[in-house]
Formats: C-alpha cells, sequence, structure tokens
C-alpha cells in the first residue's frame, strides 16, 4: 500500500462489527500508509487502545467535522 490512505465510514455499520474492521484494516497498513475512519462520536477509547496495546505503531490525529462527524487519522508508524 506504500503511502496510501484508507478511508472506512462506520456510522451505518453495527457497533459490534466495527471493531474488528477497523483492525482488520489496521493490521494490512504498511509503514506510512493511514487510515481515515469516519465515525458518529469522538473516537477516543480507540486511541487509548493503541497507545496501550499498540504503542509506537500508530500516529493518531483526530477532530470533529460537524456535530454527528469525527474524522480520525491513523498513520501507521514507519
Amino acid at each position: 500500500m506504500a503511502g496510501e490512505t484508507v478511508r472506512l465510514d462506520v456510522r451505518e455499520m453495527p457497533p459490534w462489527e466495527r471493531r474488528p474492521k477497523i483492525f482488520e484494516i489496521l493490521d494490512r497498513l504498511g509503514p506510512g500508509d493511514e487510515l481515515e475512519l469516519v465515525n458518529d462520536h469522538d473516537p477516543r477509547p480507540l486511541r487509548y487502545e493503541l497507545m496501550h496495546e499498540r504503542e509506537g505503531q500508530f500516529d493518531f490525529h483526530s477532530g470533529e467535522r460537524g456535530p454527528r462527524e469525527w474524522v480520525a487519522h491513523i498513520k501507521r508508524a514507519a
């Protein structure tokens, strides 16, 4: 994938399908690749999970774009 961005909008997915799909994509990312995750709430728990269980493997930045749209950029470290 080398420097590619994968976009995943999970707002319409059932909650129990979100985490497995997110981690499926994160596990496939190569160094420098990024997941752009669109969610209906702040993905802070995901950030904490990555910080503790996959320390140093990902850079995580998120922000609110609208009243029901949060976008997180999760980039695999080089």
